[in-house]
């Protein structure tokens, strides 16, 4: 696995702590959205159907800093949009870092070659480029010709300077069992820092909601895709607790935690989901307390959540099963090559 033990350690302890400080719900990684704007128009997302008054807008490092201090969560994924669109961006970044938090910039790797001067290599710094399969399959799902190959150089330019690089990856349904096995066979070629895999979920407002995958269709994709690197048969480097990559296959039954990655962004503080448009809170401490939590997650029967496995609501629930004794050994394990 490739999840950096100082991130380990640090998120390890951060857990520990809010146990013993008896919290149950407390954030384990922050979803900063900068902004919404973005130089593609992917079918699957959409961020970019907001009107174009909010497109407009950007958040203020400062805004960004208070939203982190104000939820105390270890982790801050920044996704978009494209952050790299954002005009500072790298003060917002090197803010973070210097708040030790650990940074994954989520990129599609169009501007991340010619950005990587803003920045300064880190451990807590990595970017995590969006791939969703070899050439000819990520620019079909990106609607547009060439980005494979753009992301890829971007890759070799960051890791050839020192910088941590990750990928993530969606799953839809229609995916190929084997070309996305040949996908991370390539991708290991690249030296990564790890490689990130979630099955894509019905987001409300996507162009696209034809191929989201149900329950039962992910667990049976994800098994078939997942065989070789469960008897040790690959060099694929997941960025992932191994409980969770269990939970993906089924042989975890999780229950969503959807306070763990709560959503920040000129809109305010997301309710209780950034996959979900149901408005927002003006502060971290309204979203813990207004929000009804027992209507969310697969067991409340809300029909939005019954087919979701996706990471954001998951991996925080195989971050919290990892302290129970029984799995605390596979998954310190696991950051030693372990499976």
């Amino acid at each position: 696995m490739a999840i950096q033990l100082e991130q380990a350690i640090a998120v390890g302890k951060y857990l520990v702590t809010q146990r013993l400080l008896g919290r149950k719900k407390f954030p384990l990684v922050l979803m900063l959205e900068p902004l919404f704007r973005c130089n593609l128009a992917c079918p699957g997302c959409g961020k970019i159907q907001h009107p174009g008054e909010i497109l407009k807008q950007n958040l203020t490092p400062e805004a960004c800093f208070a939203a982190v201090e104000e939820c105390g969560a270890p982790v801050v994924s920044i996704p978009g949009g494209e952050p790299l669109l954002h005009p500072q961006i790298d003060q917002i970044v090197q803010g973070l870092v210097e708040r030790r938090k650990f940074v994954y910039l989520c990129t599609n790797g169009i501007l991340l070659e010619k950005s990587l001067d803003k920045f300064q290599p880190s451990a807590y710094l990595t970017f995590s480029i969006h791939l969703d399969g070899l050439q000819q399959k990520h620019d079909q799902c990106v609607d547009r010709e060439g980005v494979f190959e753009i992301a890829i150089q971007a890759i070799k330019a960051a890791k050839s300077r020192g910088f941590r690089v990750t990928t993530n990856t969606t799953i839809f349904t229609g995916t190929d069992p084997q070309e996305i096995q040949e996908f991370f066979d390539f991708l290991a070629e690249l030296h990564l820092d790890g490689m990130m895999i979630s099955p894509g979920y019905s987001y409300e407002w996507a162009p696209d909601q034809d191929h989201f995958l149900q329950r039962e269709q992910t667990q049976a994709l994800f098994r078939e895709i997942l065989a070789p690197f469960q008897r040790g048969q690959t060099r694929w480097n997941f960025n992932h607790n191994p409980l969770f990559l269990d939970f993906l296959i089924g042989e975890k039954n999780y229950e969503c935690t959807p306070w763990g990655s709560p959503s920040y962004s000129v809109l305010g503080w997301q309710k209780p989901c950034y996959l979900m448009n149901e408005g927002h809170y003006k502060t971290y401490q309204e979203l813990l307390d207004k929000t009804p939590w027992e209507d969310y997650g697969r067991a409340s029967g809300n029909p939005k959540c019954a087919d979701c496995m996706v990471h954001c609501g998951y991996e925080p629930t195989a971050a919290l099963d990892a302290l129970n004794p029984v799995n605390f050994g596979r998954s310190l394990g696991a950051l030693f090559g372990a499976r």
